[in-house]
């Protein structure tokens, strides 16, 4: 119970922070036999959060020994079933008992059960997967070659965020294809060779790359990023989910490292013309995806007539409730910039776990002045509804925000049409030099 309450409330932290959230390839995962979940870890608590609040069985995971002496925080990670991991980073920590841990994974997955493990051992900035250690591979070897386990299935997972720090934006969880692991000789402590441990975990590590976006540094990575921004604005059929926008950027990310030693100077060029292209744009206050020409003057009134009705009609809801919540939320994203220490890897860590406290306590801060004053009866009414005007808020901004972007661009197209028309040209253009680059990529992998 305890642990259904706890996934209960994440998913909900989840699906609030995040605007979407989406899950690829749960048919991969097997639904009766033993699973190891590995996964990428760029994003602190969160990470394990989606895959326990999203994975299609209960999860246990493996978590750093520390973890489990926090206060508050160590008992969230007992009540789902966690186990501890002695790294040597961890100062103090005697890494032997890693076997009293290894010992319980290979029970618990004897028992039909499924853990989790991220790989990279620490949550990180990188842009690309880091080197991963060997216990994945030595707790599934020794499950298996041991015969407590007959059947174990690893699954790489991915998690692909649009924007790991920032309130309501996307992010992807993506289930690979199972790795099999099969026998091997084992000596008398039930330990697999080096060797065998190696093999295994080399799979591993190419699996999980195949499930993320594993760019080479952050330079690579930001004109990956922008490549596709450019590439998928004003064209839906591009941008129908985030597994989509994934695989695109990972097209783009074996692209960039071939052509990166073969046409430096184009690759270049290219960066120059998206930087130009993009600033022209911020200078008039738009962004790629505003840049559309209209449709009918019909169509455009009447869409435009239908969403200002609705921002008359929310506008009085999202103010309450924007004044409600809005001290809460500057202050868990000061408390986010102030602890995080420049990490961008724990900053939602340090936002939602700020917003599920300052929030509540918001709520009850506000129902006690109002029972003071108007009594309990209505106290209780604007406890019950206070969420509401929160979301009703964040909702009202996002699609404000939204409409006075196309706004924007049906102002910019009526008044400097000739500016509006070669902006869309430079874009077909760099969408041109994007394809032409991929197909000469594409045909020099294929050598």
């Amino acid at each position: 119970m305890t642990r259904r309450i706890i996934v209960a409330l994440l998913k909900f932290m989840l699906r609030v922070y995040f605007r979407r959230v989406e899950v690829v390839g749960e048919e991969n995962v097997p639904r009766k036999s033993p699973v190891i979940f590995v996964l990428n870890h760029p994003n602190g608590l969160v990470d394990p959060a989606f895959l326990l609040c999203l994975a299609p069985r209960p999860v246990s995971f493996l978590a750093k020994a520390p973890l489990f002496r926090m206060p508050v925080l160590s008992y969230f990670v007992r009540a789902l079933d966690s186990l501890p991991v002695y790294r040597r980073q961890d100062q103090g920590e005697d890494v032997t008992r890693n076997l009293e841990t290894f010992a319980a994974a290979r029970r618990l997955l004897a028992s039909g059960g499924t853990i989790a493990i991220c790989p990279e051992g620490v949550s990180h900035n990188e842009p690309r997967l880091r080197p991963i250690k060997t216990g994945t591979a030595r707790i599934a070897l020794g499950a298996v070659s041991t015969g407590d386990v007959l059947e174990l299935s690893i699954i790489p997972t991915g998690l692909y965020y649009t924007s790991k720090t920032s309130f309501r934006s996307g992010a992807l969880l993506h289930f690979g294809k199972p790795i099999s692991v099969t026998p091997v000789e084992i000596d008398p402590d039930g330990n697999p060779s080096r060797i065998a441990v190696r093999e295994l975990s080399d799979r591993i590590e190419r699996a999980l790359r195949e499930v993320m976006l594993d760019a080479e540094h952050e330079e690579a990575l930001h004109t990956i990023m922008q490549a596709e921004r450019i590439f998928s604005s004003g064209n839906p059929a591009t941008r129908e989910s985030l597994a989509q926008e994934l695989q695109l950027q990972q097209r783009f990310v074996k692209a960039y490292s071939v052509l990166r030693e073969r046409v430096p100077e184009r690759i270049h060029r290219l960066e120059v013309r998206m930087n130009r292209f993009e600033e022209e744009l911020r200078m008039v206050g738009m962004d790629t995806d505003d840049l559309s020409p209209p449709s009918s003057t019909v169509a455009i009134f009447s869409h435009l007539i239908t969403r200002l009705l609705l921002f008359i009609l929310l506008l009085g809801p999202a103010l309450v409730g924007t004044l409600i919540h809005y001290p809460a939320y500057r202050l868990g994203g000061y408390l986010a910039t102030r602890f995080s220490q420049n990490s961008d890897d724990v900053v939602s860590t340090i936002k939602i776990i700020s917003a599920t406290l300052l929030f509540p306590l918001t709520w009850l801060i506000v129902t006690g002045v109002v029972y003071q004053l108007l009594g309990w009866p209505i106290a209780l009414a604007i406890l019950l509804v206070q969420p509401v005007l929160g979301y009703i808020a964040v909702r009202f901004f996002e699609e404000l925000d939204a409409f006075l972007g196309g706004l924007r661009a049906l102002a910019f197209f009526l008044t400097r049409r000739r500016f509006f028309v070669r902006l869309l040209a430079e874009r077909n253009a760099i969408r041109h030099e994007i394809l032409t680059l991929g197909d000469e990529a594409a045909v020099a992998t294929q050598r």
